[in-house]
């Protein structure tokens, strides 16, 4: 049964600059630069013939390339924290695709995304960290801001089902303009 989600690939020179940033808080897990995405949609353990169908029908979304920008950083989970994540500044055109997909995933049976749409890079997981570190990181950090990059494709990611997910593999990609 695969894990799927939808999302974007992180340039090179973005993972890169990403990268950089690691360390400095105990207790976070940072992510392989590798496995650095944009989630879109995540849809979840579903069997092979539902996985068949959603690829085939993100065939025919069509969207105009666009530009992202990632801005900021923050941090998941409250007074618990879980996760670290690079933000992103405009992103209408990112919504607009991710609305397509939503609508694509309920017409074939999938539920509604529960989770507001807050899209984002995540930097590290976090197991009980250095609260005071961690602090200290987001603020170093909270002017982080790339260059806009272009998006002229999404694709579809599989995942093991374990806790922090990756590696993540590319099964699909999508590119800007008419449908296959």
């Amino acid at each position: 049964m695969p894990r799927l989600f939808t999302g974007l690939e992180i340039p090179p020179e973005v993972a890169l600059d990403l990268q950089i940033m690691q360390g400095g808080i105990p207790g976070a897990r940072w992510m392989d630069p590798d496995n650095y995405h944009l989630t879109i949609r995540f849809i979840g353990d579903i069997d092979a013939g539902l996985a068949r169908e959603v690829a085939r029908a993100l065939d025919q979304v069509t969207f105009k390339p666009f530009q992202v920008k990632l801005k900021g950083v923050g941090v998941f989970g409250g007074n618990k924290p879980h996760s670290l994540y690079a933000g992103v500044e405009e992103y209408g055109e990112l919504r607009r695709l991710r609305d397509v997909q939503e609508r694509i995933c309920q017409l074939l049976g999938l539920p509604a995304e529960p989770r507001r749409f807050q899209p984002h890079v995540t930097l590290a997981r976090l197991k009980e960290p250095d609260l005071r570190a961690l602090l200290r990181w987001v603020e170093v950090h909270s002017l982080y801001s790339t260059p806009a990059f272009d998006v002229h494709e999404f694709v579809l990611f599989s995942s093991r089902p374990l806790k922090g997910g990756g590696p993540y593999a590319v099964e699909e990609s999508y590119l800007a303009g008419v449908p296959a």
